[in-house]
């Protein structure tokens, strides 16, 4: 049984989804307003979020940052929306999962289990150490030679996806599904621009790489620079 947040303006379907969770079993909250949800995510830390888009107060994009800024708790972005580019940014901007509606009972309770499975992942104790790396996965934060690297929420998921498999070489098939939750496989692109970007800030590129070793046709690996 997990906690199940449902931030939902429609109080027809966000009725709905408190008695479709509870026959499952799950234990429902629900909030129709984003400010609402962002206090129940502090008040009751749910297992879980479902996050609608369409909130009358505020976005629910802008409401998903919020939650990222205070709370590592996976969310289920579940909207009408289907534009492939909003998909891609909100899933960039640390949604775990999207949902577009209508759906099943069946494929939300999949999806939740899905979420749930990787959150049961436990982050290690203490940080990880990569030469001048230093990456703490329970805190989401990371350094480089002392100094704190600002990083976006996919930045900082590659980053430890990568720390945590060192020296392994990773295809993007991999990276699509455990990353970016997309297990047929992602955009070649938005994969490029992160790993181009995270490069940046770790002071290489792609000709004089340190840390990030691309093996063609294969995938990615994190290595130790060494002395």
């Amino acid at each position: 049984m997990a906690a199940v947040l449902i931030v939902e303006d429609d109080a027809t379907v966000r009725g709905a989804l408190v008695r479709a969770l509870g026959q499952l079993p799950h234990a429902p909250s629900s909030a129709g307003t984003a400010m609402e949800g962002l206090r129940l995510v502090l008040d009751e830390r749910p297992d879980v979020v479902l996050l609608d888009l369409s909130l009358p107060d505020l976005d629910g994009s802008a409401l998903l940052s919020m939650i990222r800024a205070v709370s590592s708790v996976p969310v289920i972005v579940i909207s009408a929306r289907d534009d492939e580019k909003d998909i891609v940014a909100l899933l960039d901007s640390g949604a775990d999962d999207y949902l577009v509606k209508p759906f099943s009972s069946r494929q939300l309770e999949a999806r939740i289990r899905a979420v749930l499975r990787r959150a049961d992942v436990k982050a290690p104790s203490t940080p990880l150490v990569v030469g001048g790396l230093c990456i703490d996965t329970a805190g989401r934060s990371a350094s480089l030679d002392g100094r704190p690297l600002v990083l976006s929420p996919k930045e900082f998921d590659l980053l430890a996806y990568l720390a945590e498999h060192l020296g392994q070489v990773v295809s993007k098939r991999t990276l699509a599904a455990e990353v970016w939750n997309q297990p047929y496989g992602g955009s070649d692109k938005t994969f490029d621009v992160h790993l181009h970007w995270l490069r940046r800030k770790l002071g290489e590129t792609a000709e004089r790489p340190r840390y990030l070793h691309r093996v063609r046709g294969v995938g990615v690996k994190l290595v130790d620079p060494g002395p």
